[in-house]
């Protein structure tokens, strides 16, 4: 009883304790979430009908994909632009399988597993003859599909076989699941514009109308009342008649991502006087070295040339046009040089040391001389030429050391522009210079020795051993540190965007305009290296008027200051927006203007009584069909509404007041006539319905309307 009096006593300091406990356990939880939400949120690429989608899951696609093209390509790594095209691409991808699970779940489309084994079996996919398992006619093979599956899983539980060998199989595998998984996607959209297209079905009327649309011409006099026989200022506009114009085409201003206006100074260091000076000062010192016989391939090394020395002669081809140019009126022993070439901002020094006539293409086969020692390969190397030189079958002795022989065509394309060794080099240079049939004996450097047939020669032309010194113009530090520190001055002294505009003029500066920007371009004002500038105009921080921090960027030769001009959400672009306005006003104008022309054609009788009014321009035009747009080369536009209009005349008709795009129209009805195309029936209708396929693949910007897509992939790259 005392105890449970003492907690009755202190009853309220209890509840006080036990409440800071709970209220300290719930904030915690609420800094724990509110942590998690805010780090969820900064991992977040996009989003799609509400579905979030995480930079790790994105990537993880990119990479999927990126293998599947450097497997496909034969290569090892891809270029900054080649990865932004591939994200590109994969972004899309994405999208497109979001709009199409969204819409396909509601529907009850699908595609099981059966169908895609169907698929499979019959070969019915294209991309299956995109695959190695194919036929040696070029067909898809399931057999040899299968036999792959079966030998990949013991080749992947083999704990003998290598890691070289499993990562072969396992970028083989990687590559079918991405096809499959491709296909897979391919069959779901193929079902969804099936079901759409099927919607919408052509019909015997509608084959008869085509038909006739297609096939009754009609020629008719014309004349045109141009709407530039109006003067603009003649015309007044009020905002009135804009707002009813744009709510009239509203649907045309209509934009499913986030744009934004931007003002800029973007300069491009360049190369100063003193800077081509020196360079040019140089450029000769290389120039008398080479004419006083220096060792062209380390005097180009040094130069640091543009164009590596090549050990072998080479084609013009391979060679920059500017050098290739020069080459066919030099002598051998001759040089040129220190010359400009403006097209490529470089100075130049060629000196020809000789040329030379050798086939393009050589068609050779070889066998390896096998051996545990380079004295052991060269005895067998012997051996072999001592057999081939008595007769022996070159195929026979290559099948008894387990080689195959093959023919292969080797053309200069191949290894002109690469880095050739002194190894490749022999080997090149004893085929290209072999004769037909003979056999020759190449002894490889720490390699072995290959004995090698010449089968083939073909395309005989001039190649050339030639030193090309070729340097750009470059800016020297001094030079681009005297522009960046005259540039940062003129910023410190022009902290806000409007001093910005009113005094870059003066300072030597030009400000210039960029608007509706997209955050999914990759390059600010196609500028290299600005993805920091592109998250700064995107930034939500970022508010009209504020001016952005110098950014440093290009191929480190160019620098650029942002003033942001204007936000433009995704939805309906305002009828005052800049560029709206200005299509505003022209249509409206165009609008006024064909009123005041269809008023002066109101009392006339005939051709000839248009023809006498001021700026009105005749000609015949033969051939109209409802089906296609007449084109008026007097007025130098296509008229949908004169088509539609001559249509529905007769012979001997006179009409006036047909409004088109770019003047008024009147005209006479010169002579009808059918084309001698027979009707078919079933051929209009499949006519007709591969025009509704078109139209239906449309339907795809429907749904990223409703998609509510939001792409911040430029925070992230």
């Amino acid at each position: 009883m005392a105890t449970l009096q003492k907690i009755r006593n202190r009853g309220k300091i209890l509840i006080a304790t036990v409440g800071l406990a709970l209220f300290a356990f719930i904030a915690e939880e609420f800094v724990r979430s509110l942590s998690y939400t805010q780090t969820e949120r900064h991992q977040r690429v996009g989003k799609i009908y509400g579905d979030k989608i995480n930079v790790q899951e994105f990537n993880t696609q990119v990479e999927e994909y990126t293998d599947v093209v450097k497997f496909t390509q034969g290569i090892s790594s891809l270029s900054d632009d080649q990865l932004s095209m591939m994200r590109d691409q994969v972004w899309q991808t994405l999208v497109n399988d979001k709009l199409m699970e969204h819409e396909c779940e509601k529907l009850g489309l699908n595609v099981t597993d059966a169908e895609m084994q169907d698929i499979i079996n019959n070969g019915r996919s294209p991309l299956l003859a995109q695959t190695p398992f194919r036929t040696a006619q070029g067909k898809f093979d399931v057999n040899a599909l299968k036999q792959f599956l079966n030998q990949y899983n013991e080749v992947m539980t083999n704990p003998q076989l290598g890691n070289e060998v499993k990562e072969q199989y396992q970028q083989m595998n990687n590559y079918w699941k991405f096809i499959e998984k491709t296909i897979r996607r391919q069959t779901l959209n193929e079902k969804y514009q099936a079901l759409l297209s099927g919607l919408m079905v052509s019909n015997p009327v509608a084959a008869k109308a085509s038909y006739e649309g297609r096939t009754n011409e009609t020629d008719i006099l014309m004349a045109a009342l141009p709407y530039s026989s109006i003067k603009d200022d003649d015309v007044k506009v009020e905002d009135s008649e804009l707002k009813a114009k744009y709510e009239e085409m509203k649907e045309m201003f209509r934009t499913n991502e986030e744009t934004r206006d931007i003002k800029y100074i973007d300069i491009k260091v360049t190369a100063s006087d003193a800077d081509k000076a020196n360079l040019q000062k140089e450029m000769e010192g290389y120039a008398q070295a080479l004419s006083e016989g220096a060792d062209p391939a380390k005097t180009v090394r040094e130069a640091a040339s543009q164009v590596a020395y090549s050990p072998l002669p080479v084609s013009a081809k391979s060679l920059p046009h500017d050098i290739a140019e020069k080459l066919d009126s030099m002598s051998i022993g001759s040089q040129v040089g220190p010359f400009v070439h403006d097209h490529d901002n470089t100075v130049n020094v060629v000196r020809l040391i000789n040329k030379v006539t050798l086939p393009d293409s050589v068609e050779v086969r070889q066998i390896a001389a096998p051996g545990k020692d380079m004295a052991a390969i060269e005895k067998t190397a012997d051996s072999i030429m001592n057999a081939l030189a008595t007769g022996a079958n070159f195929d026979t002795i290559a099948k008894k050391y387990d080689q195959p022989a093959t023919k292969t065509w080797i053309t200069s394309s191949q290894y002109e522009g690469q880095t050739i060794d002194e190894n490749n080099r022999k080997f090149l240079s004893t085929i290209t210079n072999a004769a037909v049939g003979g056999y020759n004996k190449i002894v490889l450097d720490g390699q072995g020795v290959i004995i090698a047939q010449v089968t083939d020669r073909k395309n005989f032309i001039t190649k050339y051993d030639v030193a090309v010194i070729k340097r750009a113009m470059d800016f020297s530090k001094e030079t681009y540190g005297k522009a960046y520190n005259d540039f940062s001055s003129f910023l410190a002294g022009n902290a806000k965007s409007e001093d910005i505009e009113a005094n870059a003029a003066q300072a030597g500066y030009t400000v210039q305009t960029r608007n509706n920007m997209s955050c999914t371009e990759h390059n600010v004002v196609n500028v290299r290296s600005t993805r920091d500038a592109l998250r700064w105009i995107f930034n939500e921080k970022t508010k009209v008027g504020d001016v952005s921090p110098l950014y440093e960027c290009g191929d480190n030769d160019h620098m650029l200051v942002i003033m942001l001009t204007g936000i433009h959400k995704k939805g309906y672009l305002p009828w005052d927006d800049e560029q709206i306005r200005t299509f505003l006003t022209g249509e409206v104008m165009k609008d006024k203007k064909a009123a005041m022309l269809m008023d002066k054609l109101k009392n006339a009788k005939d051709i000839a009584s248009v023809a006498k009014i001021e700026g009105a321009v005749t000609d015949t035009i033969k051939h109209v069909t409802f089906m296609g747009n007449a084109f008026v080369s007097k007025i130098g536009a296509s008229e949908p509404a004169l088509s539609g209009s001559v249509s529905k005349a007769k012979k001997g008709d006179f009409k006036t007041g047909v409004k088109g795009k770019s003047a008024v129209y009147a005209y006479q009805v010169l002579d009808q006539k059918k084309t001698d195309v027979k009707f078919d029936q079933k051929q209009e209708e499949q006519r007709l319905q591969q025009t509704i396929g078109r139209n239906v693949s449309g339907a795809i910007n429907e749904l990223l309307q409703k998609a509510d897509i939001s792409d911040k992939r430029y925070i992230f790259f």
